[in-house]
């Protein structure tokens, strides 16, 4: 199966991405890259706060799930609320995320190449 194409982009096949998503399970690899984000941490940050903003993640939606975590009279409602919340935050986070490095490589990839 292929991936789809974005404008101007190359597609990448299913096999691709896969091979791929485990040449980044090796350790050392993984460990590289960790020291790169790591470095540009504060920027990557900035970047996924503006997008999450964007996103209306921080909205109205986000403020009445933490008012059912802090509002909760039973304990064991109170903790699903929260693991939930913390959960979709995560999940989300990690989205915007990939969604942001992928941007970046394609963003390097053109100014490696002077197609910008």
């Amino acid at each position: 199966m292929t991936g789809r194409s974005v404008a101007g982009r190359r597609a990448f096949t299913d096999e691709e991405l896969d091979l791929a998503l485990e040449a980044l399970s090796d350790p050392d690899r993984f460990r590289e890259a960790e020291q790169r984000v790591a470095q540009v941490a504060p920027q990557l940050q900035k970047i996924l706060n503006q997008a999450l903003h964007a996103g209306g993640w921080f909205g109205e939606a986000h403020e009445s799930q933490v008012r059912r975590v802090t509002d909760a009279t039973d304990e064991a409602e109170g903790l699903a609320a929260l693991r939930t919340l913390l959960a979709e935050e995560t999940r989300m986070g990690m989205l915007v995320g990939v969604a942001v490095g992928w941007e970046l490589a394609r963003e390097l990839e053109l100014e490696g190449t002077g197609d910008r």
